[in-house]
């Protein structure tokens, strides 16, 4: 939560840079504190405190501050650890198991519940008029991309994943308002995610993010129509294949498809239960 706040600094206001300087400098504090003590402490108005917590992801003051005492009083630091050449299968163990427990509880409190919000609502009326959702991930990405459609399949939804640059443009191309462009990227600096993001919204079409909020790709999700889950972790995913942030990804993919899933409700009921009926029927014959 506090590295977003980090990340973000350089692109707020200057009033709502002394609000972040002021949690940055005791966050233990600031989650305690009235919204008149956080103003008159910051040298801004109380308006400007809540601002700023809508400016890195929050619903407002209330949410910011409840996320922020969880990640304060959690008593697990996400210090990342990583594995060392000489490291014996017991420490490979306890090392990957750690870094994926105290990443996802990291999540838990910096997850924007709006952004996830909106993206469900998108995504649900995207399936209730029978419009297209696109998944677009390259390399480790497109492997989650490829969960992502899997479960939106199952939900009946009209739903695709691409991993190939060039199929990437050409479906982005075809888009339309009312469809969905669904982007997942470890790095958020893909060439062909950032172009196919870019063609994705000039259709009209509502793109999602999920990647690092700092990145490029991250830029896009500005607009009334981009919706921007950011990842943040602290993993070297230059010297070792992505583990965490693979994890993050797919905890983010099922919580948009739970949330999807109960906004089609009814609807949907029948479909998966046949779905389970085919399922069991093959899976005894003969």
């Amino acid at each position: 939560m506090l590295e977003r706040v980090k990340a973000a600094l350089p692109a707020l206001p200057p009033a709502e840079q002394r609000v972040a300087k002021l949690l940055l400098a005791d966050a233990r504090s600031f989650a305690s504190l009235p919204v008149s003590e956080l103003a008159d402490r910051s040298h801004v108005s109380k308006p400007t405190v809540v601002r700023f917590c809508r400016s890195v992801g929050y619903d407002g003051l209330a949410d910011f501050k409840l996320k922020l005492a969880g990640s304060v009083n959690e008593g697990v630091p996400f210090v990342h650890r990583a594995v060392d050449e000489d490291d014996k299968p017991g420490d490979i163990i306890v090392k990957v198991v750690d870094n994926a427990v105290a990443a996802l509880l990291h999540y838990r409190n910096d997850a924007a519940s709006h952004a996830f919000e909106r993206a469900i609502e998108a995504l649900a009326d995207s399936a209730r008029h029978n419009k297209r959702i696109e998944f677009y991930g390259v390399g480790n990405s497109g492997i989650v991309a490829q969960d992502a459609q899997h479960k939106f399949f199952r939900l009946g939804v009209n739903t695709v994943a691409t991993s190939d640059g060039h199929v990437q443009l050409m479906s982005a191309t075809m888009l339309q308002p009312g469809d969905c462009a669904v982007i997942i990227s470890n790095s958020g600096r893909s060439r062909d995610l950032l172009d196919a993001a870019d063609i994705a919204r000039k259709k009209g079409a509502t793109i999602i993010i999920i990647t690092a909020s700092a990145s490029p790709l991250a830029q896009l999700a500005l607009g009334p129509n981009q919706i921007l889950l950011a990842v943040d972790h602290p993993e070297d995913f230059d010297r070792y294949s992505p583990m965490v942030s693979r994890l993050l990804h797919l905890i983010a993919v099922d919580i948009l498809t739970t949330g999807v899933a109960l906004k089609l409700g009814q609807h949907l009921r029948p479909v998966l239960q046949e779905i389970k009926k085919n399922l069991r029927a093959k899976r005894y014959a003969g």
